[in-house]
């Protein structure tokens, strides 16, 4: 007859699996966290503070073309077009 796992190492497996869940649930000190806001993030929230102020205007304008009143100054226009072409 062989018998298998004779001695100590064999005699009570339950205790070294509650030593082993012991050991790991004790949390381990660490640093504290830390975040840092990139500066393409930075930009970006820039961005959607210009998007607000965007928008109420593009609401005036809307109101002003509803009503009739919104008059365009064709050289201001003539202006803003020859140098959005010149800067390319």
């Amino acid at each position: 007859m062989k018998i298998n796992n004779f001695g100590p190492s064999g005699v009570n497996p339950y205790k070294r699996q509650m030593n082993k869940l012991e050991s790991t649930s004790k949390p381990a000190k660490t640093a504290s966290d830390k975040i840092e806001i990139s500066s393409t993030a930075k930009e970006m929230q820039q961005v959607s503070q210009l998007s607000e102020n965007r928008k109420a205007k593009v609401e005036e304008l809307k109101i002003q073309v509803e009503n009739g009143t919104y008059k365009i100054n064709p050289k201001e226009l003539a202006k803003s077009i020859a140098s959005f072409y010149s800067k390319k």
